[in-house]
C-alpha cells in the first residue's frame, strides 16, 4: 500500500525509477537517523538522459528535467533504504554537481530538484543546498545529485 508521499508523487505524475546496483560502493548508508544517499544521475527507464554540458548540448529546460529525474532517483534509493517514504522526517541537504559549458550560469537548474522535495514533503522538504559546476561527470551526465535525509 502506497503511503502519503507516494500518493503525492503519483498525483504530480512522477514515478520512482529503478535503483541500480552499484559496483564498489553502496546506494545509501544510514548513521543514526541520517541517511546518506549516493550520487544519482538523471535516468529514465534505466537509461541516462540529457548527456553533455548544460548550456551547450543540454538546454536549461532539459537540465531542469534532469534535476527532477535525479531527485526522484534520490527518493527511490531512500525508499529502498527505509521502505516507506513517509518515514522521512526532513530533507537535510542536497548537493548537485552540474557539468556546465564555460561561462554558462546553470546553477538555477537545481531549483527543479529542490522543488521535488518541497512538493512531496512540504516544510520537511526544505533543505540546505550546495551547487558545484564541474567540467566533466561520469558517463557524460549533465548532473549528479546526492542528499542527506533524516529518517525514522
Amino acid at each position: 500500500m502506497a503511503g502519503e508521499v507516494e500518493k503525492q508523487l503519483e498525483s504530480l505524475g512522477w514515478h520512482l525509477p529503478e535503483v541500480g546496483k552499484p559496483q564498489g560502493y553502496v546506494q545509501s548508508v544510514r548513521s543514526g537517523s541520517l541517511l546518506f544517499v549516493s550520487g544519482k544521475f538523471p535516468k529514465e527507464n534505466g537509461k541516462l538522459k540529457h548527456l553533455g554540458k548544460i548550456g551547450r548540448e543540454v538546454t536549461l529546460e532539459q537540465g531542469e528535467e534532469a534535476a527532477r529525474l535525479a531527485a526522484l532517483g534520490v527518493l527511490a534509493t531512500t525508499k529502498q533504504a527505509v521502505e516507506d517514504l513517509d518515514r522521512v522526517r526532513r530533507v537535510v541537504q542536497v548537493v548537485g554537481y552540474l557539468a556546465i559549458a564555460p561561462g554558462f550560469d546553470a546553477f538555477p537548474v537545481l531549483d527543479a530538484a529542490s522543488e521535488v522535495f518541497v512538493k512531496v514533503y512540504g516544510e520537511r522538504g526544505k533543505h540546505t543546498r550546495l551547487v558545484v559546476g564541474v567540467a566533466e561527470l561520469p558517463q557524460n551526465a549533465c548532473l549528479e545529485l546526492q542528499a542527506i535525509l533524516e529518517v525514522e
